[in-house]
């Protein structure tokens, strides 16, 4: 169990550098690429697209993209030496790029850029430390702005959605679904999982629908798609 201490720092390069100097050992947040990829395939159906993972550490995860087919995933960490490590490790993979880059400042991607940014993690990381709010909408602004129109952002989290659909009102123009999926399933599940990771569960103003959905506090991960909608701003600009 992490200490309060420890999750603070999550937002901090130092933490990572740190963690990742001494852990080499590959290692996925919350969930694997074979538990998620039918809903990455509904979602992101284009594969010769580009792909943007964000928070991306030494995860398998984008291995696990190319390996279905995805042709061009970019990968970003504030982890100067988890990007080392991961480019000397998928230099045969030219399918896979890494980044050094704050996900709060992605300048060197111009607007419009990508198909789809996955988050795993790294929003809820943002969120452990200092000046959270402000840092976490910084990061939902710049992942709105990289996006294409039409483009979704997928974030999979523990955050439910009292939580978290304020933060993408707050920040910028979303229309968002919501899934879940058990927390348990982090590998291909061998028995039918108990909700359907392909299909929404629906969405209301108090919430409600979600908990006589699927429960109160159940034990899942909650996988956000949002999908970047340019009218919605000129609607909301125009107001």
């Amino acid at each position: 169990m992490a200490t309060e201490t420890s999750t603070q720092s999550y937002s901090e390069q130092w933490y990572w550098d740190d963690r990742y100097s001494n852990e080499s050992e590959p290692f996925d947040w919350y969930q694997k690429y074979s538990a998620l990829a039918p809903l990455i395939n509904l979602y992101v159906p284009r594969r010769n697209h580009p792909v943007l993972v964000i928070g991306c550490g030494n995860s398998a995860f984008s291995e696990g993209m190319v390996d279905d087919g995805y042709e061009d995933v970019v990968n970003i960490d504030i982890s100067s030496v988890v990007i080392d490590s991961m480019i000397k490790k998928y230099s045969d993979r030219p399918q896979l790029k890494y980044l050094k880059m704050d996900v709060r400042d992605m300048k060197a991607f111009e607007s419009d850029s990508f198909d789809a940014v996955i988050d795993k993690g790294t929003l809820d990381s943002i969120l452990c430390g200092s000046n959270s709010r402000q840092y976490s909408t910084q990061m939902l602004e710049e992942v709105w702005r990289v996006l294409k129109d039409k483009g979704v952002y997928i974030l999979i989290t523990y955050g439910a959605p009292n939580y978290r659909l304020r933060l993408f009102k707050e920040s910028c123009s979303w229309t968002t679904k919501l899934h879940v999926i058990d927390k348990s399933l982090t590998e291909q599940p061998l028995e039918t999982p108990k909700w359907e990771l392909t299909k929404p569960i629906a969405l209301d103003a108090e919430e409600d629908s979600v908990e006589s959905a699927i429960g109160k506090s159940p034990d899942v991960h909650y996988i956000y798609v949002c999908t970047k909608d340019e009218s919605l701003k000129v609607e909301a600009d125009a107001v």
